[in-house]
């Protein structure tokens, strides 16, 4: 059943057939044919059901929220001052293409958001301080992906609404991993520019009275983060409630920076309404395959298969991990992390691993499958902002940042407190 399952989902990919409705097409191919009930005409009510879930309101505010602060310039004057604090080191404005896309990502809570925001920025910057071209293209391509990672981020909201698992455990334990992986990418930048000057792009000139002027950029973005995240653990807002307080303080920045605007509005919620009905409709159609799945017994099934193999639960944890980076070359990730976590969630947590720390660590695997080719998003979103040269520089770029990636991934296996030790401080 499971292979058959497989076959039929990787054959409708194959044919360029959209994620939904693959996702909605599995579900009924699963319900005719392995089960004696006539599942799919539960699929109204789980619509219904699963669209009024508060917690999916959040997506929408988050998109609004990362729409208007790319459109009312608030990231240009970000870039300028990470270009200010972080250019002295090896490898200049690659390490502010980094920090951009850090701070971006306490924003807005979408890696292909903040790759292509950074990107445009940044990526003007290379031929007028010749940097390596290829590195350069890396650093905004893997930087985009920790919007993933670092809190506030829409795909733990979905895991967490997936699995059910609190979605603020998951959000405190996205951010010392995420600052690391930051950290692992510039480690990367500076011992590639070290080893080879010549990828060190000219210098940019700095002082420290240009350093104080430049924090103004640099306060909006931690504004926002510190109302999102900080309404959250306070108490006083749901994830929810707090990504609607980010629209409202970044409508407030837009005004004061002079850039609000019924044109900037409507565009902003234009953009808003496209990609929310796409995010939406996959997911409902990944919650209906999810109630398949487990009515005809696969879930289950699949555990007692993986439990009953007589391996430990590490090896067990590395095949998965295996698994979910040869599928990152595959698949999407959003439809990658719909069609598995209530899937391979499950197995985790009979294995006696944490699912706050897994949702970490699949953060991790989906962000190296937005930067892995063919399929990696990321790579197409730089090169569409580039519009010059091939996808391979682009590819080549990445690989020092995937092999970081990995790095990470063992330091998760190794060191689970690191993603553990902020939640149960507070939980």
């Amino acid at each position: 059943m499971l292979i058959q399952a497989i076959v039929f989902l990787l054959v409708l990919i194959a044919l360029s057939v959209p994620i939904a409705a693959v996702l909605g097409l599995l579900g009924m191919y699963m319900s005719n044919f392995y089960s004696f009930m006539p599942l799919h005409l539960a699929i109204g009510d789980i619509f219904w059901q699963n669209s009024i879930e508060f917690l999916l309101v959040a997506i929408p505010m988050f998109v609004l929220m990362g729409e208007i602060l790319l459109r009312s310039g608030i990231t240009e004057r970000m870039y300028e001052g990470m270009v200010q604090w972080l250019g002295w080191l090896p490898g200049g404005l690659m390490h502010s293409n980094i920090g951009a896309c850090a701070l971006f990502a306490a924003t807005s809570g979408s890696s292909v958001a903040t790759a292509a925001t950074i990107g445009t920025v940044a990526l003007p910057e290379v031929e007028k301080h010749n940097y390596n071209e290829r590195l350069f293209l890396g650093t905004i391509a893997a930087g985009g992906t920790l919007g993933i990672l670092i809190p506030p981020s829409i795909s733990m909201i979905i895991y967490g609404l997936l699995t059910d698992t609190s979605v603020p455990e998951l959000y405190l334990a996205g951010f010392i991993p995420g600052l690391l992986l930051a950290g692992l990418f510039m480690l990367t930048v500076a011992v590639f520019c070290l080893f080879r000057p010549e990828w060190d792009g000219d210098p940019v000139p700095q002082s420290w009275s240009k350093k104080i002027k430049s924090l103004k950029g640099l306060l909006p973005p931690l504004l926002i983060f510190l109302v999102v995240v900080g309404s959250i653990y306070a108490g006083v807002a749901t994830p929810t409630e707090g990504a609607a307080l980010g629209v409202i303080a970044s409508m407030g920045l837009a005004w004061h920076n002079r850039t609000l605007s019924i044109e900037m509005l409507k565009r902003a919620i234009e953009g808003t309404m496209r990609t929310t009905a796409m995010i939406m409709l996959i997911i409902l159609a990944a919650i209906f395959l999810n109630f398949i799945l487990a009515a005809v017994g696969l879930t289950s099934a699949l555990t007692n298969f993986i439990t009953g193999l007589g391996i430990s639960p590490m090896q067990t944890m590395i095949v998965i991990i295996c698994f979910y980076i040869v599928l990152g070359c595959f698949m999407e990730t959003l439809s990658m992390l719909l069609t598995t976590a209530p899937l391979i969630v499950p197995v985790v947590v009979s294995l006696g691993f944490d699912p706050v720390w897994f949702g970490v660590l699949l953060m991790v695997l989906l962000e190296t499958a937005l930067i892995t080719p063919p399929i990696g998003i990321n790579l197409y979103v730089v090169q569409s902002i580039r519009k010059t040269g091939g996808l391979n520089d682009v590819m080549l770029g990445t690989i020092p940042f995937v092999i970081a990636m990995f790095v990470m991934l063992g330091l998760l296996l190794l060191f689970p407190q690191i993603a553990l030790w902020l939640p149960r401080q507070f939980y």
